[in-house]
């Protein structure tokens, strides 16, 4: 069984869509993110950064492991279950290079435009434009990366899981796919598979949807050293 602190935005889809993918038995912990869940010490102790997704994996034939960080957890799941990752050397090469991309820019750049879009102050104006233009621009990337191909690595794999979460919410974000066909085709070809449409609803009626701003809850917005150097003992 594996214990997954889990809450329902893009960053925790990545890890429930490897989770229902694989059939992996698993046992979902709701964060209460809005409450400062990610800062009690029993999760610090699983996820050092006090974000989420983590997980806690009792089935390993001997001490439990935990594992943070999304592209950490997802390289985990696929080599423990042998699935959705290439065998080969360079395949491997390949799935750290898109994993890497992912968190190190995709998801940051479409981060950022979720909070200047949805939850900064009013009048933010040129960091919804910065960042959409990041976005826009790992669009491109993942574009030119579909040319040839159906999905990131040529067959579906985790490269993929990865990626489409902030892709799925183009619009919310204020982007259009129409001047990405490749890249809207991917999204829909993902979109459908039973798996995905799982992850996507676990929790759904527990989604921010804007009740929780920058205004008014500091646990989830500007955060600071002192949110972790709190003693919360």
């Amino acid at each position: 069984m594996i214990d997954f602190y889990f809450a329902p935005t893009p960053n925790g889809w990545k890890v429930a869509i490897m989770l229902e993918e694989c059939g992996l038995p698993y046992r979902t912990h709701l964060m209460k993110l809005s409450e400062g869940d990610q800062f009690k010490p029993d999760y610090l102790a699983i996820s050092p950064n006090a974000k989420m997704p983590a997980i806690v994996d009792n089935d390993t034939g001997g001490d439990t492991v935990s594992v943070f960080e999304s592209g950490a957890i997802l390289f985990y799941l696929a080599e423990k279950t042998g699935r959705f990752m290439p065998d080969s050397p360079l395949g491997r090469k390949e799935t750290l290079e898109w994993l890497f991309w992912q968190v190190g820019n995709q998801g940051p750049m479409a981060g950022q435009l979720s909070h200047f879009k949805n939850y900064a102050p009013e009048g933010e104006d040129y960091g919804f434009k910065r960042y959409l233009g990041e976005y826009e621009r790992n669009l491109a990337v993942l574009e030119r990366r579909l040319a040839d191909r159906d999905y990131i690595l040529g067959d579906y794999s985790i490269a993929d899981m990865i990626a489409f979460p902030w892709v799925f919410i183009a619009k919310p974000l204020g982007s259009k796919l129409d001047d990405f066909p490749r890249v809207a085709d991917w999204r829909g070809r993902i979109k459908e598979r039973p798996a995905v449409r799982r992850a996507i609803d676990l929790h759904k009626d527990k989604q921010n949807r804007g009740k929780h701003t920058a205004e008014n809850n500091s646990l989830l917005f500007n955060q600071t050293a002192a949110h972790l150097k709190a003693d919360t003992r």
